[in-house]
């Protein structure tokens, strides 16, 4: 992995829109599609706007989400709501949005039909966004859920112990495939994480079975900010 340290949060922020824009604008020189692939959470309010400001085809660019939480997309703990108000609502003109979530009651019964929406976007994922938790989870894959890595699917249906949703996540498998990963890590805790992996890899956590499959293609955004 490529690490970049910042020291705070904004400039991060900048750091990486020019990172991700540089990459956007190199595809679509080569293709004339790219597909964008962004987390939920918190820190995304910071970064997204950043990147919105950038000048870039949005027009040909298809964005969807590493993961959802399986809530209805207009209450705030919705992934595609912040992505709506953080990025799209900040572009100059529409770009293509793929959600992931659907009227089913849960994603298990759901991951067909979300399988078959991603099917019809430019896969493999151009670039793909991710996050870290505390606990070494990516996107919606947390500790534990080995079971949930092979999967002949193009998402997978989770339920976290430690989280109040049901959720849907991109699978490993896809989101290895990526051609280029950006990992935005924040606070310290976050970062010796990330520390101790480079050192020996920790097959119980998510972070590392990301690392191990695709690590040359991973760059790494982080500050001690939290």
């Amino acid at each position: 992995m490529r690490r970049l340290v910042y020291s705070d949060i904004q400039s991060l922020s900048a750091g990486f829109a020019e990172f991700v824009a540089a990459i956007l604008r190199d595809t679509l020189i080569r293709k004339p599609r790219a597909t964008l692939v962004v987390p939920g959470g918190s820190t995304p309010r910071h970064y997204l706007p950043a990147l919105a400001q950038c000048s870039l085809s949005w027009d040909r660019i298809t964005v969807t989400l590493s993961d959802e939480r399986w809530v209805d997309i207009g209450d705030p703990q919705s992934n595609e709501n912040l992505i709506r108000q953080y990025l799209l609502a900040h572009l100059p003109v529409p770009t293509t949005f793929v959600g992931l979530k659907t009227q089913h009651t849960d994603p298990f019964t759901a991951l067909d039909d979300i399988h078959q929406r991603l099917s019809h976007i430019p896969l493999p994922p151009d670039l793909t966004v991710l996050g870290l938790g505390e606990d070494g989870h990516i996107a919606s894959l947390f500790p534990g859920s080995q079971h949930e890595i092979a999967s002949s699917r193009h998402c997978v249906a989770t339920a976290p112990p430690i989280a109040l949703s049901l959720r849907v996540s991109l699978s490993l498998d896809l989101l290895a495939s990526s051609n280029h990963i950006a990992l935005v890590v924040t606070g310290d805790h976050k970062r010796r994480l990330l520390d101790r992996l480079e050192e020996r890899l920790d097959m119980k956590l998510p972070i590392s079975w990301l690392v191990k499959l695709a690590s040359p293609r991973i760059t790494v955004f982080e500050t001690n900010a939290a």
